[in-house]
């Protein structure tokens, strides 16, 4: 089995690791524009050797993980110099412009759209974990295009990594996806400026924050390389979340200025039902 993983970071990484221990035999090979991280990824045995994209015509897989602008550029490149029997899937936060990217071209039938949702705020090899994917959900787009031999292979796989497949279409998956990961990142980042800006002024701050402010702004900790294609690429989407969150915080705000205590209490109580949500998410699990 000849593996090849396209930028070498928390997902692509962590995919290759799996694979590694399921199958021993697989040979892992690593392409990245970043010397470093290549070297980095094959000390700490992430990768066996690295390639290019001229070695890919007899790969049996070959796993494109990297920021999703790249993504639109190498995708068509990746197609351009497989075989017949690779299977190509790429592991972006956005679907609607990678598969519009590559709609026409004639190897459409070698490549299928996932999004695993999975990671960490970590990247870089250093990031790659083994186990990464027990339990969690991949999301396919777009199946129909992926002819059924090579849906199978890749579908294996993601099985035998422990994933649960979740079938959508781009569309829906990019308005969804902006709520419960784009919008959490934005978020994230936004809180943690709000407190660095205030620390300016007051240097025990970060004295004060306990665990849940670590938790809340833990993604504030996620690559800025990465994320910002995120947002340009899904933006009409994010745009919308944004303009109904922002919604929410001035109606909070303007129940506190009110001094409309009862309505803070049931505004906050009927949030509450969340935690049978993700318990019933956990229990799916």
């Amino acid at each position: 089995m000849k593996v090849f993983v396209i930028g070498i970071g928390l997902i692509g990484g962590s995919m290759v690791l799996d694979i590694k221990t399921l199958h021993p035999e697989a040979k892992i090979y690593g392409i990245d524009n970043n010397e470093s991280h290549l070297a980095e990824a094959i000390v700490l045995g992430v990768v066996d050797a690295a390639a290019t994209l001229e070695d890919l015509a007899d790969a049996d897989y070959v796993i494109v993980s990297v920021p999703v602008d790249v993504t639109l550029t190498i995708l068509p490149q990746v197609l351009d110099a497989i075989g017949d029997q690779t299977i190509v899937f790429e592991v972006g936060s956005t679907k609607m412009p990678i598969c519009e990217a590559v709609v026409n071209h004639p190897k459409r039938r070698n490549f299928i759209a996932t999004h695993p949702i999975a990671g960490t705020e970590f990247s870089g090899p250093s990031a790659a974990i083994k186990g990464l994917f027990q339990g969690k959900t991949n999301i396919i787009c777009e199946v129909e295009k992926t002819t059924f031999k090579l849906q199978e292979k890749a579908l294996d796989l993601f099985k035998e990594m422990g994933m649960r497949i979740r079938y959508m279409d781009p569309k829906s998956h990019d308005k969804h996806i902006a709520y419960v990961s784009h919008l959490s990142h934005i978020s994230a980042f936004m809180l943690g400026k709000t407190v660095i800006d205030k620390e300016k002024h007051e240097q025990d701050i970060f004295d004060m924050a306990g665990s849940g402010f670590e938790s809340t702004v833990r993604l504030a900790k996620s690559s800025p390389a990465m994320w910002t294609p995120i947002f340009k690429q899904n933006r009409k989407q994010v745009v919308k979340t944004l303009d109904e969150y922002i919604s929410n915080l001035s109606k909070f705000k303007e129940l506190l200025e009110n001094e409309d205590y009862d309505a803070i209490y049931n505004e906050m109580q009927s949030v509450n039902k969340i935690k049978e949500i993700l318990n019933g998410m956990n229990v799916k699990k």
